[in-house]
C-alpha cells in the first residue's frame, strides 16, 4: 500500500471526525439535541465523546508519516518546527476564545485548539526522542501516573466534578474567571493536568502509524490494526469499572477505549478503501479532511459571529442571527428537535461546500 493511499484512509477518518464535530457543535438549540449527539453528563462515553480523542489519535498517526522524512529522530530544526506549529495552534485557540469581545478579564485560557497544540508538541517530542520499546514504557508511565494523580488528588471523591485534582489545579493557576463554566461550576474539560493523558492518545496514534508502515501487505495491516484496536478498547472498557471512562477528566481508561475505537475505524477504512477499492463514497470526507484546522476555526468564528454580532428584530424582540435561523426557518419546517438536527445538517453541507471549493482550487491551509 502506497503512502498516498494509506493517507487517503486517514484523510477520510479525519473528515468523518470533522463532520461529526460540526454535527454536535452546531445544533439549532442546545435545548433540543438527541442524546447520542450530547456529551455524557459525566462518566460514560457517547458518540460525541469520540470526536476529540479521534482527532488527537489522527494527529499521532499523521505525525509518524510526517516525521518519516526526518528519520523519526528529534533534531534542532525538527524541534523548532514542532514548537512553531504548536505555538500558532495555541494562539489561534486563544484568539478564538477572545473573539468577538476580546475581554481579557474573563477569557478562557485553555480550549480545544490549545489542547491539540500541547498534546501535539509534547507527544511529538516524546515520540521522536524514544524508540518503540521506550515509547511503550513512557505510555505506561503516563496512563498509570495520571491515574495515580487523580486517585491521590482527592481524599474522598477523586473522580467527581467538584473534588477532582484537575479542577483544583486549574483554579490555582488560572482562577475561576479564566476556565470553562459550562458544567455549572468552574471546571475546564481541556484543563492543564488532563492534557497529560491526551499526550498518550497522540502516542498511541503514532504507534499505530508506525505499525501500518511496518507491514507491506494491505490485508495484514488491516487485520493487525483490527485486533490491536479490539484489544485496546476492551482493555479500556474493563479498566473503566475501576477508573471510570470520562472525557472531561480524560481518564486513562478513556484514552485506551477511544484510541482502540479509533484504530478499529481506521482498520475498517483501510479495508474498504484500499482492499475493496471503494473510494467514491468517501470523497466528501476527503474534502473535509484536507483543511481540518481551517474549518474548525472558521466554524467557530461563524457561530460566534451569528450568536453575538448579528441581531435581527422579530416582533417585539431582537434575536441573534443564530437563533433567528433556527426559530424562524428550521422550527417551522421540522419542529424543535428535528429542526435543531436539520439546522446542524444544513451547516455540515455549507461547510462542506467551502471545503470542496478549497479542494477543487488546490488550496490546503496548513501550519
Amino acid at each position: 500500500m502506497s503512502t498516498s493511499n494509506r493517507l487517503i484512509s486517514l484523510d477520510v477518518l479525519r473528515g468523518l471526525t470533522i463532520l461529526l464535530m460540526i454535527l454536535v457543535n452546531t445544533p439549532g438549540s442546545w435545548a433540543y439535541v438527541y442524546p447520542p449527539l450530547r456529551h455524557a453528563d459525566w462518566h460514560g462515553c457517547t458518540p460525541t465523546d469520540l470526536v476529540f480523542p479521534f482527532f488527537l489519535f489522527i494527529v499521532g498517526v499523521s505525525a509518524w508519516f510526517s516525521f518519516e522524512k526526518y528519520n523519526t529522530k528529534l533534531s534542532q530544526p525538527t524541534f523548532f518546527k514542532i514548537l512553531k506549529r504548536a505555538l500558532i495552534i495555541f494562539l489561534l485557540g486563544f484568539l478564538l476564545n477572545l473573539y468577538p469581545f476580546f475581554d481579557f478579564d474573563k477569557v478562557r485560557v485553555m480550549g480545544v485548539l490549545q489542547r491539540i497544540a500541547l498534546a501535539y508538541a509534547f507527544g511529538a517530542v516524546i515520540c521522536l526522542s524514544l524508540n518503540r520499546k521506550q515509547l511503550l514504557i513512557a505510555l505506561g508511565i503516563i496512563v498509570l501516573g495520571y491515574w495515580a494523580l487523580l486517585y491521590f488528588g482527592s481524599a474522598l471523591y477523586p473522580y467527581t466534578l467538584e473534588q477532582n485534582i484537575v479542577r483544583k489545579l486549574d483554579l490555582l493557576v488560572f482562577g475561576d474567571k479564566h476556565i470553562y463554566n459550562g458544567f455549572g461550576i468552574p471546571f475546564d474539560p481541556e484543563g492543564l493536568l488532563s492534557t497529560i493523558p491526551s499526550v498518550a492518545t497522540v502516542i498511541l496514534g503514532y504507534l499505530v502509524g508506525q505499525s501500518i508502515s511496518q507491514h507491506a501487505e494491505v490485508l495484514t495491516k488491516a487485520k493487525k490494526l483490527l485486533v490491536f484496536g479490539v484489544c485496546l478498547s476492551c482493555l479500556g472498557y474493563l479498566w473503566g469499572f475501576i477508573l471510570p471512562i470520562n472525557k472531561a477528566l480524560w481518564t486513562s481508561s478513556y484514552v485506551l477505549f477511544t484510541a482502540g475505537l479509533g484504530t478499529i475505524f481506521l482498520a475498517l477504512l483501510i479495508f474498504i478503501i484500499d482492499i475493496k477499492g471503494l473510494l467514491t463514497w468517501a470523497k466528501p470526507f476527503i474534502h473535509f479532511g484536507m483543511n481540518p484546522l481551517f474549518i474548525f476555526v472558521f466554524s467557530g468564528l461563524y457561530v460566534k459571529t451569528m450568536s453575538y454580532l448579528i441581531h435581527i428584530p422579530v416582533q417585539n424582540e431582537e434575536l441573534s442571527g443564530y437563533k433567528y435561523l433556527y426559530s424562524q426557518i428550521f422550527v417551522p419546517i421540522a419542529g424543535n428537535m428535528n429542526g435543531s438536527l436539520l439546522f446542524a445538517i444544513t451547516h455540515i453541507l455549507m461547510f462542506w461546500l467551502i471545503c470542496f471549493l478549497l479542494f477543487k482550487n488546490k488550496v490546503f491551509i496548513k501550519i
